[in-house]
């Protein structure tokens, strides 16, 4: 089986005519056989792609091409099938959505501290620990004492934080997400609102994952990704979650057992929110899912979830 290269990357740099870009780069992500979605916005890049070694690898060159992105990092990963079912270039107003104006998340590299020495920031008891990420991703893992905002989209967070900082007033804050990239910008956005002493976990969940020993770890459970591996654990594993394909949430085996779960259409979470043209619409989608894989072929009507 051909092993397909999971690379999932962001950069923050000044792209004016960012949507000039979109065509060629869509161009060349065909020509390599390559999947996955890429985010272009004034402010930088932002996405997850997977595909053969050779494919992949064209794709990062031309992106380390663009204004300012000439040492773009990525975190890799490999799985025997493609977790991703078509390739989309999306032009946006911010890569990562806060929608907050006037903050510089691309100064936020400052602030970074090493998988490595994690565990000793989030083991202070003086250091208040924030995971950024939505409230469905905290729900199947996240560090050991870290405060979980409860957040359904990361707009939610600047309100969030204001209201618990005015309760309780920390002066040291250590923030994580899953890759960086919403730390980049609430770390921003916590110097703009005047603290001075807050760090964020470098290369995000995945990469204290793949570099700390798994009996070294302080991670619990497993960590959401935006694919169709839906979770990985310590190495980049993959995990043990399925995903409802009607809400997009992780769903577990012990879920799919409930009366609320019907394949494609309904589980535990969700069951009761769908009304009834949304659920014949949800029937019809995994019957064509089923006819699909009974062919050998792939269905490609569903869309992932998109980091918010």
């Amino acid at each position: 089986m051909t092993k397909i290269v999971v690379a999932a990357f962001y950069k923050f740099a000044a792209l004016p005519g960012f949507e000039t870009y979109r065509e060629p780069l869509l161009e060349t992500a065909k020509g390599g056989d390559v999947f996955g979605t890429i985010l272009l916005a004034h402010e930088g890049i932002n996405g997850t792609i997977a595909g053969p070694r050779a494919g992949v690898d064209a794709v990062l060159a031309h992106l380390k091409s663009f204004p300012g992105c000439a040492d773009l990092e990525w975190k890799e990963s490999y799985t025997g099938e493609n977790p991703f079912y078509r390739m989309k270039v999306r032009l946006k107003k911010e890569i990562v959505t806060m929608g907050v104006t006037g903050i510089a998340p691309e100064q936020s590299h400052e602030r970074y501290v090493p998988p490595e020495e994690w565990n000793d920031v989030i083991s202070d008891p003086e250091t208040l620990v924030i995971d950024t990420r939505n409230d469905y991703e905290v729900s199947i893992g996240t560090f050991a004492g870290a405060v979980n905002p409860k957040t359904t989209s990361f707009r939610e967070f600047p309100d969030w934080f204001r209201d618990y900082q005015r309760k309780h007033n920390y002066k040291k804050i250590a923030m994580f997400c899953t890759g960086g990239i919403r730390c980049e910008k609430s770390t921003a956005f916590l110097r703009a609102e005047g603290i001075e002493d807050v760090v964020h976990l470098q290369g995000g969940i995945l990469k204290y994952l793949e570099t700390v020993p798994e009996e070294q770890s302080l991670w619990h459970g497993e960590c959401f990704v935006f694919d169709n591996r839906v979770s990985v654990g310590h190495d980049l594993k993959p995990g043990s979650y399925d995903m409802c394909h009607a809400c997009r949430q992780p769903i577990t085996e012990a879920d799919k057992q409930s009366p609320h779960y019907t394949k494609g259409v309904s589980c535990p979470a969700c069951y009761d929110h769908h009304d009834a043209k949304r659920i014949k619409a949800l029937r019809e989608r995994q019957k064509q899912v089923d006819l699909a894989q009974k062919r050998g072929e792939r269905h490609i009507g569903a869309a992932q979830r998109k980091e918010a």
